[in-house]
């Protein structure tokens, strides 16, 4: 007999409106990537460059789609069960905890095939070109890409297992998967370029790096060596397959055995406010900590936004003391990476320093914004504080900046950790200084960029859920697309087609600045910083209407 949460996990999902949107778009894009670049001639290519390179816009499309889409739908599943009491009643029906496992899974792995099989029309125009070959090329594609949903899926229920509601489930599966996909691959960037390290740590380094699927999916493509060092080396697919498979298989072990009544215990202890201590407690408490975290704040001053204060206090990583840990953790991580590239035996090059730490601050702010300001307005509709706002004096003005500022004093703050990597690269070359404060402004306009869409995407959902995961889709997409568009530049994208897109925007205007490997060509200042002023401002102009609309609302 089949399983009956198999049904219930698969149906669910293609009785919602957005899996068949999902469905659809996708075949759209990827018939009509292909067709974009299909021969209008009938000669045929013997050497199978024109079909290599619809295969790369595919297989880059393709990784695309998994990468937004299949986090998102176990991330939230046993979480949702366990708040809406569903959980409770599985757990005490004839069930193992096995079978409830692999019929949750099963569901989410089957919506996850109904997305592959969407591209099957794609590659068989691909494959009809010539030049492609069928294993090899194609089915290593399918084989990579079948073993990362099953990892990401096993990865997003053991994060569901763990979180208390579902909108934290998308926010920290997403950014696990982000950095799965981008940050693994430093280690072997720095010990594969620093001759001082021993083997082992190099192998150690190696294998991290085999977490990501991008080595083996460019190594797929015929395109194993762009990017920089640390994205080649032998054998990618081959070590990519054995890390997922492993992988996988540890995390699905972790969730069944935590599928059992001891799910429900969530004990917190009470703790006891710095304020009742004895004062040289206190005293040593503010010495060691800085910011106590369990002394009583004080009353909000009359300067101050109470929006701003209420979202800091409200919000765990809003509050002082993970602030605080987050920006020593940038600056310490910013002056290592900096330190070690430039005093490894293999000479990087500023430029490359610069890009490695435009890199990680990229990522850092496409993982934090989506997390931090997609509920500002949603998590309140969620939550029942929105009516409390409304009965306030609040103005719909003040409202938006005080949400706004809460988010904004984040990033800054996550920004200026960064300034002593650059502060180093100006004492390597000081004539580095104009392109290092030409960066900064870039990275200042892809925080407020991150910060306006994440904000107006956000603001057009009721539920946290949802808008946390609309949110992270969409601005991913705007962050990563024009980076896979680059990746394919020259074959199949022209200049002006990489620069158009690179202009979307002000990621690629840092890196072309900063002259990072394969971005010297590219003139994208000050078109990249007019673009993402007038997004910027059509967002805010969204979530300002949104608002207006919402206080207005009977």
């Amino acid at each position: 007999m089949m399983n009956p949460v198999i049904q219930r996990e698969f149906f669910g999902i293609l009785r919602s409106p957005r899996a068949f949107s999902v469905l659809l778009l996708l075949t759209v894009a990827f018939s009509v990537a292909v067709m974009m670049r299909w021969p209008s001639d009938a000669s045929v290519d013997l050497s199978g460059s024109q079909s290599m390179e619809v295969f790369r816009i595919f297989g880059y499309g393709l990784l695309a789609g998994v990468v937004f889409l299949v986090p998102a739908f176990p991330a939230t599943t046993i979480v949702n069960e366990k708040n809406s009491g569903t959980l409770a009643l599985l757990l005490n029906s004839p069930l193992s905890n096995v079978s409830i496992y692999f019929g949750k899974i099963s569901g989410v792995l089957l919506f996850s095939l109904l997305v592959l099989l969407c591209s099957l029309p794609a590659s068989a125009a691909c494959y009809a070109m010539g030049g492609i070959e069928l294993w090899n090329d194609l089915g290593m594609l399918y084989l990579v890409l079948a073993l990362l949903v099953i990892q990401y899926a096993t990865l997003g229920m053991l994060i569901s297992s763990y979180v208390q509601s579902s909108d934290a489930g998308v926010r920290i599966t997403y950014a696990t998967v982000l950095g799965l996909l981008f940050l693994t691959l430093v280690p072997a960037l720095f010990f594969r370029a620093t001759g001082d390290w021993g083997g082992t740590v190099t192998a150690v380094a190696a294998w991290i790096r085999s977490f990501s699927p991008l080595p083996a999916i460019m190594e797929i493509m015929g395109q194993s060596d762009v990017g920089a060092v640390g994205l080649k080396q032998a054998s990618s697919s081959g070590s990519f397959i054995v890390v997922a498979a492993i992988s996988s298989a540890v995390f699905a072990s972790i969730t069944i055995s935590r599928l059992n009544h001891r799910i429900f215990d969530y004990s917190r202890s009470k703790g006891v406010i710095t304020n009742e201590r004895r004062w040289t407690t206190r005293l040593l408490r503010r010495l060691m900590f800085v910011v106590d975290p369990q002394r009583r704040k004080p009353g909000i001053p009359w300067y101050l936004n109470p929006v701003m204060v209420k979202e800091f206090r409200s919000r765990r990583f809003g509050r002082s003391q993970w602030m605080l840990r987050l920006v020593a953790g940038c600056a310490i991580v910013s002056m290592v990476l900096t330190f070690m590239a430039a005093t490894s035996v293999t000479s990087w090059g500023v430029s490359t320093i610069g890009a490695l730490l435009v890199v990680l601050q990229v990522v850092l702010v496409v993982v934090l914004t989506p997390s931090l300001a997609s509920g500002l307005i949603s998590g309140e509709r969620d939550g029942g504080g929105w009516e409390l706002l409304r009965l306030t004096p609040l103005s719909s003005a003040k409202v938006i900046r005080g949400k706004l500022l809460s988010v904004l004093w984040t990033l800054g703050l996550v920004l200026l950790a960064t300034l002593p990597g650059y502060l180093m690269m100006i004492l390597i070359q000081p004539v580095m200084w104009l392109q290092v404060k030409l960066v900064l402004i870039c990275l200042v306009w892809t925080a407020i960029f991150a910060l306006t869409v994440s904000a107006a995407v956000g603001s057009l959902f009721r539920s946290t859920a949802i808008s946390t995961t609309a949110t992270y889709v969409i601005v991913i997409g705007l962050f990563l697309v024009p980076i896979l568009v680059w990746l394919g530049r020259d074959a199949p994208f022209g200049h002006d087609t990489v620069e158009a897109a690179l202009l979307t925007n002000p990621v690629g205007a840092a890196l072309s600045v900063i002259e990072a490997p394969g971005f010297e060509n590219y003139n994208l200042l000050p078109a990249a910083w007019w673009i993402a002023g007038v997004v910027s401002s059509v967002m805010l102009i969204v979530l300002g209407v949104q608002v207006w609309r919402l206080t207005r609302a009977a």
